[in-house]
């Protein structure tokens, strides 16, 4: 810090008016340098009182001031050295953001200590109940902190630190603001390591600073503001507003002198609007742009016929990944931009029309059926399941709007990829299908061929990531499930015991060979199992009270068994009545109010009989 006193030019003598006569002949030169070396020791503090006591010999005692006419020539003296020593303080306090030289703090602490003294001189003025001397009130504490402003204004207007040569590049605006930035950073640093320490804690020095320079930075980021600015310059004011000054503010040692949060934003609201506007406008442009160009790179390759690539032995896409990583970095970055999540969030808002567009291409590959249609759609099943769970994963990134219309758009199309994939299989298996519940079923091992005919179509299934083939599996496991009972619920009536005992076993022997094998190839969905074998039982069972209570139990576990199901599968028991058959499928209606197993599956809805 450094405190000089060039262009006041100490060419006074010791005033008159600070001669002792009382003192000594040999005593007058001595005193008369010690004055002087006070001021060129820059004790201001120290030679202030001088002047004060002065000023109390000269006005303190007499009621009048027109009484200190006679000593004109000393007032004007005093009034002089007053100003002189103003000078002399200002000087310091302007230079108290500078780096700190050896005596510099000493300096300013003695400049803040005198106009402390002259504060409290004005205060007794105040109370005396009579004209003052015309200098008082003299307003030191406004002429510091209007000095202070000034000060702040002037290193904003031409900041002095050194830019980084990483600036290189920048835009004008950006350059002027990085300059400010950086200014304001050391200088608040300053402020807290030296210049806080000079003032008395009550002075809340911290404060005063603080609030200039927002005051400052603030005014000047307006000006920038009130121009039309490019994009890259709009984001980097809105960042410094709603980021970077936020930050800085919080790292320095005076963070916990004020409220920071009270000091408002750097830019009002009527000017902030317009940039967030153009900023959040930009970022929809470019992610509609940039996605639009990700799905019309696929859709090219694919009509170049180039299957997609693969990574450990699955089809994968740069789909998903790449529009993942696009929405989550832009909404991510501008919820700092604009400072605000819920604005942020504006920007996917237009992410169900690019999701219809990606279920368009998927409908082209499906409806096309190319050499190369199967496996771009096994690729997509990976890409549904990642959007999915990026959708549920950051969800607070969307509206709920947006975020329920997508995950529509992608069951939709995963609906239809299982569909697209699986319908050549059950047309293969369908000649095998058409034997079940058939006399030739129930007397000879044909499900044996379906066996065989499902574990070599099970083979061209593969392809997808993992979790997505299981998912496929047992979409597939349940289909062949629906149909297995479908088939027998209209299949060959069983008239005796006999019969119904060798259909039940032949059920159970089924029911484990497709449950076996699709364990084998992926699927893990016991409960279908489980379907089959309470059917199976209800076939073997001859006594109506434990046939009522299997049908209890198997439509208590599968809420949606209805009447017509139940009754399709008594009818096939020849040996039963009108009057049984009816005692049993009432035992539905027993049970239907007394509720299934939470989350239980759906199955007997997608069985569908006359």
């Amino acid at each position: 810090m450094r405190t000089e006193t060039d262009g006041v030019k100490l060419n006074f003598r010791l005033p008159r008016f600070l001669w002792n006569t009382h003192k000594a002949p040999d005593k007058l030169q001595m005193y008369e340098q010690t004055y002087e070396q006070i001021l060129q020791a820059k004790l201001y503090c120290e030679a202030g009182r001088l002047l004060i006591e002065r000023e109390e010999r000269l006005f303190g005692e007499i009621q009048d001031p027109e009484a200190a006419t006679g000593h004109q020539e000393e007032v004007t003296e005093l009034e002089v050295c007053r100003r002189e020593l103003l000078v002399l303080v200002l000087e310091t306090l302007r230079l108290s953001l500078e780096p700190v030289e050896v005596g510099g703090a000493a300096a300013l602490v003695s400049a803040v200590k005198a106009v402390e003294q002259e504060e409290a001189q004005d205060r007794l003025w105040g109370q005396r109940g009579r004209t003052p001397p015309a200098w008082r009130p003299c307003g030191w504490k406004e002429l510091h902190d209007s000095t202070l402003r000034g000060l702040v204004e002037e290193r904003m207007d031409s900041p002095s630190v050194v830019p980084p040569t990483n600036q290189v590049g920048q835009s004008s605006v950006q350059a002027d603001v990085c300059d400010m930035g950086r200014q304001l950073k050391e200088d608040l640093l300053q402020v807290a390591s030296v210049v806080r320490s000079c003032y008395p804690p009550e002075h809340n020095i911290g404060h005063l600073y603080i609030k200039a320079y927002h005051s400052t930075f603030s005014a000047r980021l307006r000006k920038i503001a009130d121009f039309g600015l490019e994009d890259k310059d709009c984001k980097f004011l809105l960042r410094w507003v709603n980021e970077y000054y936020p930050q800085v503010l919080q790292k320095t040692e005076l963070a916990g002198e004020m409220d920071v949060a009270a000091l408002g934003k750097l830019l009002p609201e009527e000017l902030l609007k317009p940039l967030e506007d153009q900023f959040l406008s930009g970022q929809q442009e470019e992610l509609t742009t940039f996605v639009g160009r990700i799905l019309e790179d696929a859709k090219d390759k694919w009509n170049k016929g180039e299957e997609p690539s693969r990574e450990d032995g699955f089809f994968v896409s740069p789909v998903s990944y790449d529009i993942i990583q696009l929405i989550n970095g832009k909404v991510t970055s501008a919820e700092k931009v604009v400072g605000d999540l819920q604005k942020a969030r504006t920007i996917p808002r237009q992410l169900n029309d690019l999701m219809q567009r990606f279920k368009g291409f998927q409908n082209d590959v499906i409806k096309q059926n190319k050499t190369s249609s199967r496996p771009v759609v096994k690729a997509h099943l990976g890409c549904i399941q990642q959007f999915r769970d990026f959708l549920n994963m950051k969800r607070h990134l969307f509206t709920e709007e947006v975020w329920d219309d997508c995950l529509h758009v992608l069951t939709d199309m995963k609906l239809s990829a299982q569909e697209y994939l699986l319908k050549p299989v059950h047309e293969v298996l369908k000649p095998e299908y058409r034997k079940l519940g058939t006399s030739d079923w129930l007397n000879k091992n044909l499900f044996i061929s379906l066996l065989h005919g499902l574990e070599e179509e099970l083979q061209g299934l593969q392809g997808s990531i993992g979790s997505c083939h299981q998912e496929l599996l047992r979409k597939l496991h349940q289909e062949v499930t629906v149909e297995y009972v479908r088939r027998l619920l209209k299949g060959a009536k069983l008239k005796d015991e006999g019969q119904q005992v060798k259909a039940c076993n032949t059920v159970r022997d089924n029911a484990e060979s497709l449950h076996e094998l699709f364990v084998k190839m992926g699927s893990d969905d016991v409960w279908l199992k489980d379907i089959l074998t309470k059917i199976a039982e209800v076939l073997r069972l001859q006594n109506l009270p434990a046939i009522q209570l299997q049908v209890a139990s198997l439509g208590t576990d599968y809420p949606d068994l209805s009447e017509k199901h139940v009754s399709a599968l008594l009818k096939l028991k020849t040996n039963l009545s009108k009057a049984d058959r009816r005692s049993v499928t009432d035992v539905l209606s027993v049970i239907s109010g007394s509720g299934g197993r939470e989350a239980a599956p759906t199955f007997f809805s997608e069985v569908r009989v006359k």
